[in-house]
C-alpha cells in the first residue's frame, strides 16, 4: 500500500492526464468530432456577428431566384417536349395549359385554358406526350373541360396491340384503368401495349393508352386487366387538343426535333393506325 501511494504521488498526475487524453481521443473517434465542433460553436457564438435584416432578406431573395430558375427550366423542358409532340402530328392541334383541377375530382376532369375561340369543340381529343389523356365534354369561349381516362365513367374501346384482343376500358382513379375483355380466354400478358380500338366510337383507332400491369383471367363475368396509363394524368400541366381524326395515331419521334439539326427518324414503339384497324 505504501509503495502504491509513493507511485501515485510520483506519477499520478501524468497517469491522469494520459487517461484523459486517451478518453478524449476515443470520444472524438466515436463521435467523429461532432462534440468538439458543437463545443467550439457554443464558445465562439458570442463573438460571431449576427446576420442583419438586410442579410436575411438578401438570402431569402437568392433562394427565391434559385427556385424560380429551377421552375423555369422544368417548364422549358416540358414545352420543348410539347413542341416536338405537336410538330410530329399531321393534324393541327391547340396547345393548352391546365388552369383548373378540383381536389375532389382530381382523377375525373381538368380545365384547360383554351376554348371555342381557339377552335376547340365538344368531342375533341386531348393528348400529351405519352398518349391519350381524355376527351373534351364541355366548352366555353375561353376554357375547355376534359373528361380524363382515369374517370370511372369514361368508357373506351381498346385493343391489345400484340394479340388484337379487344375489350372495354374504364378508369380506376389514380393513373390506372381496368380493361374488361370481350373474350372468355383472351391472349394477353403483362407489359402488352394497349391502344384505342377500331370499335371505339369516341376516339380514333390506334392512339396509345398504356401497358398491361396485371391480368385476372378468373374474374367474372369476364377476364380483366389493370392498365397503367402512359400519359401523365396525375401531374398534367399542359395538353394538346385535336379534332377527332384518324391521323392522330401517327407515330411520334422519341426525341423532339431541333430546328438546327436534322429531324431524327421516327421510332414507333406503338402500333400504327393501319395495325389498329
Amino acid at each position: 500500500m505504501y509503495a502504491l501511494r509513493r507511485w501515485w504521488d510520483r506519477y499520478g498526475v501524468q497517469a491522469a492526464l494520459a487517461t484523459l487524453a486517451l478518453g478524449t481521443a476515443l470520444i472524438v473517434r466515436q463521435t467523429q468530432g461532432i462534440l468538439l465542433m458543437e463545443t467550439y460553436q457554443v464558445l465562439t457564438r458570442p463573438f460571431q456577428a449576427k446576420p442583419t435584416q438586410q442579410d436575411r432578406i438578401a438570402t431569402a431573395q437568392l433562394l427565391e431566384l434559385q427556385q424560380r430558375l429551377i421552375e423555369l427550366e422544368s417548364k422549358n423542358q416540358r414545352l420543348e417536349e410539347l413542341l416536338g409532340f405537336t410538330s410530329a402530328k399531321k393534324v393541327k392541334g391547340v396547345t393548352a395549359p391546365v388552369i383548373g383541377r378540383s381536389a375532389d375530382h382530381w382523377w375525373q376532369q381538368v380545365t384547360l385554358g383554351r376554348g371555342s375561340r381557339d377552335g376547340i369543340e365538344v368531342g375533341s381529343i386531348v393528348l400529351s406526350p405519352g398518349g391519350l389523356v381524355g376527351r373534351v365534354d364541355n366548352v366555353t369561349p375561353n376554357t375547355s373541360r376534359v373528361l380524363l381516362l382515369s374517370d370511372p365513367s369514361s368508357g373506351v374501346g381498346v385493343t391489345v396491340s400484340r394479340s388484337r384482343s379487344m375489350g372495354l376500358m374504364r378508369g380506376k382513379s389514380a393513373n390506372r384503368a381496368v380493361m374488361e375483355f370481350y373474350e372468355k380466354v383472351p391472349d394477353v400478358r403483362r407489359d402488352d401495349v394497349v391502344s384505342t380500338s377500331s370499335l371505339s366510337g369516341r376516339f380514333p383507332a390506334g392512339i396509345p393508352i398504356g401497358r398491361i400491369e396485371s391480368v385476372n383471367l378468373d374474374k367474372s363475368p369476364a377476364p380483366e386487366a389493370v392498365i397503367e396509363l402512359s400519359a401523365p394524368v396525375n401531374n398534367l400541366e399542359w395538353a394538346v387538343v385535336y379534332p377527332n381524326s384518324p391521323n392522330l395515331a401517327q407515330p411520334l419521334p422519341l426525341v423532339p426535333s431541333s430546328p438546327s439539326s436534322p429531324s431524327p427518324s421516327p421510332v414507333n414503339p406503338l402500333p400504327s393506325p393501319d395495325a389498329a384497324q
